[in-house]
């Protein structure tokens, strides 16, 4: 679906731009792009658009914080990546702790 609105949309912006046809054709299709977009079956396809994206949002960052809850154990979120990167980092001091 989306692939579909990116290529008409593409395509207008190209024929608008590449048009050589005047202000009056342009008028033209401003008109009927308008016309398109306030059109209550369009409108109401947006509608639902930006509701499955609010809710994939939402779901997507409840697992962000569960996977951030789950590496630790809540105190530091960032702990794990901290330690495990001055590991690989330190190659002086190898197999000896601080």
């Amino acid at each position: 679906m989306t692939g579909k609105l990116t290529l008409l949309i593409g395509l207008g912006a190209g024929y608008v731009l590449g048009a050589r046809s005047g202000r009056e054709r342009y008028e033209q299709i401003v008109a009927k792009a308008q016309q398109f977009w306030s059109d209550p079956r369009v409108q109401e396809k947006a509608g639902q658009a930006q509701q499955v994206v609010q809710e994939k949002a939402g779901q997507a960052g409840q697992a962000v914080k569960e996977k951030i809850g789950s590496s630790s154990d809540g105190s530091d979120p960032y702990a794990g990546a901290v330690s495990s990167g001055s590991a690989s980092s330190s190659g002086s001091s190898q197999g000896k702790l601080p």
